[in-house]
């Protein structure tokens, strides 16, 4: 019979240690899609509480990480836990155990003319596998998510918050034993190995869902290799675009916010749209304030005329993800200017719209590809925990299965339940 116990250090290569933890994952998902929505929610809290106590060595373990990281300070900021952010995760984890159970949900059901009963039911996915680099925290929401939503998963951290999360995936793992539920529903890679990377992409049979979460050359090497389903997003180029009709002070306070809350996350504003009627008048005092803020900018040719301080940008700078207090600029002819720009410069992650007007708000909603559409909001409202999900695995661009971000109930499929009474077909 195979262990269910975590092998992390075990003798295996990487390759090898993927194949042995898919198959305790296999047994782990079957055995939690039979458990009830009470002792899953039960596992989640021993988890938070178990977060709670492991502080110290959770914090050791990142003072580690953060001495040895040679990155920016918006990746930097990423990477970073405190006290404040171990209580967040264990705090979200209780979000997510207060939430509906996901599973076992009726989502439709007929009758056909023969006397057929039809049932749609939501089952978990199976085995997710999760690829993050720096933000160590997120295996934590991931962690949640699957359990509460039935699925098992393996997670592959990356090399800079390498210590962090496997002390963190200690935590996780004296949790479900506490809770009474196998440790191989949530294993940790035994590396931050490429090798493990490269083994998950072709773990056809194995891997039922496989989630990149990190830089853009991971996500689009894993988007074009992965030989099983993908769920991703590969940047967040956001925009906020200001309408004639805004009201000037608002734009300036959601402005700042989505630009620089934390400018390193996905959801953070990277270009403000603004409409050529106002710009004149407003984009000055908007460089001004957030210039004051730490801010620089790039700004295209209209908006340089309307600002002569303002670095020139290339057209480039509007297709980057800048994860840094840095805002492309560009001044567009009203909402079809803006969803125009959009349209062409996004990434089909968050956009928003400031304005006064219902027309221009409705129309930009309804035409900009965006997963996540915004009316008079920070476009940092573009996250799981902010729509109620307790957390997020990630945030989807994609148009199959799920868009925006991901929660327990996009971590569930279907299947159809047809009760008879004795039908044959002829």
């Amino acid at each position: 019979m195979l262990d269910l116990a975590d092998n992390r250090a075990s003798e295996f290569s990487d390759e090898g240690w993927l194949k042995s933890a898919a198959e305790r994952a296999r047994i782990a998902n079957q055995m939690l899609s039979r458990s009830s929505d009470a002792s899953r929610n039960a596992a989640l809290n021993a988890v938070a509480a178990n977060l709670r106590r492991r502080e110290a060595q959770i914090l050791a373990a990142n003072e580690q990480d953060v001495l040895a990281f040679r990155g920016s300070l918006a990746f930097r900021d990423r990477l970073l836990l405190d006290s404040e952010r171990v209580e967040a995760m264990a705090r979200g984890l209780e979000s997510v155990a207060a939430l509906p159970d996901p599973l076992n949900r009726t989502l439709d059901s007929w009758s056909r003319p023969n006397g057929l009963q039809i049932s749609r039911i939501t089952v978990p996915i199976g085995v997710i596998a999760m690829i993050y680099e720096s933000r160590p925290n997120v295996g934590v929401d991931a962690a949640g998510l699957c359990l509460k939503s039935g699925n098992s998963i393996l997670l592959r951290g990356g090399s800079e918050s390498y210590a962090t999360s496997v002390a963190i995936h200690d935590a996780i793992s004296g949790g479900l034993k506490e809770a009474g539920m196998p440790p191989a529903a949530v294993q940790m890679a035994p590396s931050a190995s490429r090798a493990i990377v490269a083994a998950m992409l072709e773990a056809t049979g194995q891997i039922d869902l496989l989630i990149p979460r990190g830089g853009k050359s991971l996500v689009e090497r894993v988007q074009r290799e992965a030989r099983v389903p993908v769920l991703s997003h590969a940047e967040g180029i956001c925009h906020t675009y200001i309408d004639e009709a805004a009201d000037f002070e608002m734009a300036l306070d959601i402005l700042i916010n989505a630009k620089l809350r934390r400018p390193g996350i996905c959801s953070a504003t990277e270009t403000l749209l603004i409409d050529t009627a106002v710009a004149a008048q407003w984009l000055p005092r908007i460089i001004e304030r957030l210039g004051t803020l730490g801010c620089a900018f790039r700004g295209d040719a209209r908006a340089c005329e309307a600002v002569s301080s303002l670095p020139r940008a290339s057209e480039d700078d509007f297709r980057r993800e800048w994860h840094d207090a840095v805002l492309s600029v560009a001044v567009v002819d009203g909402v079809e200017g803006a969803i125009s720009h959009v349209n062409r410069f996004g990434s089909s992650h968050t956009d928003a719209i400031v304005t006064g007007d219902p027309a221009a708000a409705q129309r930009f909603l309804a035409e900009v590809n965006s997963a996540v559409a915004l009316w008079n909001a920070s476009t940092q409202f573009g996250d799981g925990g902010e729509f109620g999900f307790g957390a997020e695995i990630g945030i989807s661009t994609g148009r199959l299965h799920a868009r925006g971000p991901i929660g327990t109930e996009q971590l569930t499929t279907f299947r159809y339940n047809v009760i008879g009474t004795g039908q044959v077909r002829e």
